[in-house]
């Protein structure tokens, strides 16, 4: 055990143990709920598809472990990080492969995206106090959001409006008068 300390904490693994118990701390945090393991890609790496944390980890896991290898079957151990780097990225770009259907490229759809759509009015009215109107999705589906107006503009069943901006206060919808002709 005294001896895969000492390999553990020697010239080249330690750099990669140093890492390696930053990894643990990180997943430490993600595990206790502290910190959310949705971080974006690590597409800059090369390694996109799955979460940053998950592919770094995976990395410099992987990375360690060619060191310590690296490091007792040679007696160069210069050379040693360097190969395990490019074995180690190699490796988790063909272990990302499988985790990549785990994480969707889906975008979360939200309210905001229906700010620039056309929408019809399904209330009898549509004015600064009150008002529904059916809106269409990029995806085709359909929903019936809360609308106002602006000013002077009253909008009758039927009629169709533009949404312009959404109130997250108030959860409803600005709208005001669609010309077709523009």
């Amino acid at each position: 055990m005294t001896e895969f300390i000492h390999v553990v904490l020697s010239f080249p693994t330690v750099i990669f143990t140093f890492l390696l118990v930053v990894v643990a701390g990180y997943w430490a945090v993600v595990i206790s709920g502290l910190l959310d393991l949705e971080d974006g890609e690590a597409s800059w790496l090369g390694l996109g598809g799955a979460p940053a944390g998950i592919a770094l980890s995976l990395f410099i896991a992987v990375a360690w472990l060619l060191t310590l290898i690296g490091s007792q079957l040679t007696d160069v151990t210069l050379p040693v990080p360097f190969v395990a780097l490019i074995g180690a990225w190699l490796a988790t770009r063909g272990l990302l492969i499988p985790l990549r259907r785990l994480f969707p490229d889906e975008r979360q759809v939200s309210r905001g995206d229906f700010v620039g759509r056309k929408c019809v009015i399904r209330t009898g009215e549509a004015n600064a106090g009150f008002g529904q109107a059916e809106v269409t999705a990029e995806d085709g589906s359909s929903a019936v959001v809360q609308v106002r107006t602006t000013g002077q503009d009253r909008l009758v069943r039927g009629d169709s409006a533009l949404i312009f901006e959404y109130d997250a206060n108030g959860e409803f919808f600005w709208v005001m008068p669609y010309e077709s002709e523009l």
